[in-house]
């Protein structure tokens, strides 16, 4: 008599154990979840990077409205820091110290109704939650990295343009970038 034998492997009845089953699902389930991290991971630097290149857009505004501008009134010269008497608006501001304000700086935000601005001295439409925050100051020719000086002590004036951003249904501001440079003389 011929004995037939039967490998292991002939017996087993075709398909997937449940473990296996169990095992490829949870591959297969990580896989998912990284994928999904990733594209998260990706919108979001993608929706940061949006928001600093807004941001530089705004600083370079301030930077291109006052370019050309006299440091100081090329009428009363340095007998005001700030704006002159009679100019109350940034249309009239007519030289690069009106535009540290009394002192303390400008504020242009979507949330005051005068800005952002833009270079044309505009106000920017559809900005909510972005803000402008100005100051002019005068420097130390030697050492412009040291901080203000008293006003019209030199003849180096330095330019601040910080930039926020208040993202909706939150109530701090996110600072996005500092635009600094020093006035052309």
């Amino acid at each position: 008599m011929h004995r037939v034998r039967i490998s292991s492997s002939a017996r087993r009845p075709g398909g997937f154990t449940l473990i296996e089953t169990a095992l490829a699902t949870i591959i297969v389930g990580v896989g998912v979840l990284a994928m999904v991290s990733a594209f998260q991971a990706f919108h979001r630097q993608n929706h940061w990077s949006s928001h600093a290149a807004i941001a530089e857009r705004l600083g370079n505004e301030i930077r291109e409205l006052t370019m050309n501008l006299p440091r100081h009134d090329p009428v009363t010269g340095t007998a005001f820091w700030g704006p002159e008497p009679g100019e109350n608006w940034v249309g009239d501001y007519n030289d690069l110290d009106d535009f540290d304000g009394d002192g303390a700086g400008l504020v242009f935000s979507a949330d005051l109704g005068n800005g952002p601005i833009n270079a044309r001295r505009e106000i920017i439409p559809s900005m909510a939650g972005w803000t402008q925050y100005v100051r002019v100051f005068n420097v130390d020719p030697f050492e412009i990295n040291g901080g203000a000086v008293a006003p019209a002590s030199t003849a180096t004036m330095m330019v601040e343009v910080i930039v926020t951003w208040t993202p909706p249904d939150e109530a701090d501001e996110i600072e996005m970038t500092t635009v600094r440079w020093i006035a052309p003389n």
